[in-house]
């Protein structure tokens, strides 16, 4: 299969959707499983919704999660707009072949025919002999247009009710179905593996190649990845930018490796799965048909696996870009093991450890009202006396403050609330007896005076 070429063709008019990336990935397994090509290709015809900062987003975004030209299966970027020339050639080898016509019927017109603006095609200027106008495909009037999906297996698309299809408009600039055809041909691609929504499309192209005198390519379309309704991913709805994932603190091998499970698995009942070991598993005829269900819990969960397992120098490394540059590295560090347990995303590290290095916890008032509500005027200062001599080590400071409880009836759990919301801000985080041993006892006592003060106002 070293002759195996694959391509990936997203139009760059947004965010780098979730279902892209799954999609890039698929291929590029099978390109590195067999030796063979990934060829990018940037849809880039359409200039009034095509911006370059999409197009950087979409090189960057399959950067991110490994796509790219360091390895020697990668090849372009290439544009969809240098190879007019042939589309424009591909237009005229169909009209000269009589497998095109030239149409200038609109909508309105058709409507007139037909009693009905729902009706396709009715093939009015096939005869016509036009010299000008949008350029339709001449569809056969009879049989049916067969797609042989790997996936899905053998799909009919009657031919009656498929309608001449225009391949071009009038000013000659090709339509998505022929360019897209085209463009595959020119590359030499021999797979063509894309999302559900474009099995309609293959009908149509699976009548092109031909046409155009080439064998059509195996085709593949991928299932529909949807939400917890189990409706089609929506930009407008739902978070699909894989940018805002990675903006949010997500490693690129956690998302690599959920991405991969979206309608395909290994065959046993390992998930987390690093893609050294997922690539070579990898076999387009095992993905499942059925819709793949995105779900972001589980993504999440896969997340913090990832994290647990980085190197700890790694972990502080990722974590840099979310922490204030003013920080000190050495005071992050020495809390760095207790907080790469507890998040799930790198984002979160920053409220776990900010009240180390702020002159005063940034107080959330929901935790201060929850752990404040019996008025815990003397579990705080109780504790606050015990802070003045005892050892500074997590367990004597433990033992502080459960003798102080228990002087006032409260096991650590309940004794210990106030406590956390008075020295970090908040009733969850990193665990609390460490957190004060890195803090200090000066900052510590000071925290406690505060929050007294703030009860007692």
């Amino acid at each position: 299969m070293t002759d195996l070429r694959v391509r990936f063709a997203p139009s760059p008019t947004g965010m780098f959707h979730v279902g892209g990336a799954r999609t890039a990935l698929f291929n590029w397994a099978l390109a590195e499983q067999s030796g063979g090509q990934f060829v990018l290709r940037i849809e880039d015809t359409d200039a009034s919704r095509n911006k370059p900062e999409w197009t950087e987003g979409i090189i960057s975004a399959l950067d991110w999660i490994g796509v790219n030209g360091t390895n020697p299966a990668f090849e372009g970027p290439y544009f969809q707009s240098a190879f007019e020339p042939q589309h424009r050639e591909a237009v005229a080898k169909l009209l000269a072949d009589g497998r095109a016509y030239y149409c200038d019927c609109t909508r309105e017109d058709l409507v007139a025919r037909t009693g009905s603006e729902h009706k396709g095609y009715d093939g009015h200027c096939r005869e016509r002999g036009l010299t000008a106008g949008a350029t339709r495909f001449r569809t056969p009037d009879e049989g049916v247009t067969v797609v042989d999906d790997v996936i899905r297996g053998r799909v009919e698309f009657p031919n009656d009710a498929q309608e001449d299809f225009v391949i071009a408009r009038t000013d000659g600039s090709p339509l998505y179905v022929l360019a897209n055809a085209v463009d595959d041909i020119t590359q030499d691609i021999t797979h063509v593996i894309r999302g559900e929504e474009h099995l309609g499309n293959a009908a149509k192209q699976v009548m092109l190649w031909p046409a155009l005198g080439k064998r059509p390519p195996v085709w593949a379309h991928l299932p529909v990845i949807v939400n917890e309704q189990r409706k089609k991913l929506s930009k407008r709805r739902d978070k699909v930018a894989l940018e805002s994932y990675r903006e949010e603190g997500y490693l690129a091998e956690a998302m690599v490796n959920y991405l991969m499970l979206l309608g395909w698995g290994p065959g046993d009942d390992r998930e987390i799965m690093p893609w050294s070991e997922m690539m070579p598993l990898f076999k387009l005829d095992n993905v499942n048909s059925a819709s793949a269900f995105f779900d972001e819990k589980k993504l999440r969960a896969f997340n913090g696996e990832y994290i647990r397992a980085l190197p700890l120098e790694t972990f502080e490394e990722r974590c840099a870009a979310y922490l204030d540059p003013s920080w000190d590295r050495e005071t992050f560090s020495k809390v760095a093991p207790l907080a790469q347990t507890r998040i799930a995303v790198l984002s979160e590290i920053r409220q776990n450890v900010d009240f180390l290095f702020l002159p005063e916890p940034a107080f959330d008032e929901a935790s201060w009202d929850k752990a404040m509500k019996n008025s815990p005027v003397e579990i705080l200062t109780g504790y606050l006396e015990r802070l003045t001599d005892v050892s500074w080590d997590p367990e004597s400071l433990k033992v502080a403050l459960e003798e102080v409880g228990a002087m006032h009836g409260l096991k650590l759990g309940k004794a210990q609330a106030p406590v956390r919301v008075a020295v970090t801000g908040r009733t969850v985080g990193l665990p609390l007896f460490e957190s004060i041993e890195v803090l200090g006892r000066e900052r510590s006592q000071d925290r406690l005076r505060a929050a007294l003060a703030k009860l007692q106002a």
